[in-house]
């Protein structure tokens, strides 16, 4: 009897982009589409000043809390987590995977922002 067909977990994988993994109704876009909408300064987040490393964008991170939100994903590390192995988080913040510290920092510096953010893009969703 034959085996099933399998991938040798040795073998190259090069995966060709994101877009190709998301399918173009994915409620990941219109997370992407509702948070780039917001207006990121009425909504009382701050521009980063100073010299330093950049910080991730506060659009990112807000479109990371609004997945975690319609998910029911709440702690910092699963987040975190979603970011490293989720396809869909991996699209949303294009790559990037901040670690749960800066996730729950954001969380902490920006809680009005923040809470005022999920309330607009619910509302514009309709979940």
């Amino acid at each position: 009897m034959g085996t099933r067909g399998v991938v040798d977990r040795n073998q190259l994988f090069v995966p060709t982009s994101l877009e190709e993994y998301v399918a173009k109704d994915n409620f990941v876009r219109i997370i992407d589409a509702t948070v780039d909408a917001l207006d990121m300064a009425a909504l009382g987040f701050a521009e980063p000043k100073g010299a330093g490393r950049p910080p991730y964008p506060a659009r990112d991170l807000v479109k990371l809390y609004v997945y975690g939100f319609v998910n029911r994903i709440t702690s910092s590390r699963r987040l975190e987590a979603e970011t490293k192995r989720n396809l869909e988080v991996m699209w949303l913040l294009r790559g990037q995977s901040p670690d749960f510290r800066t996730i729950a920092e954001f969380r902490r510096k920006y809680p009005d922002a923040l809470r005022h953010a999920l309330k607009a893009a619910m509302s514009v969703m309709d979940v």
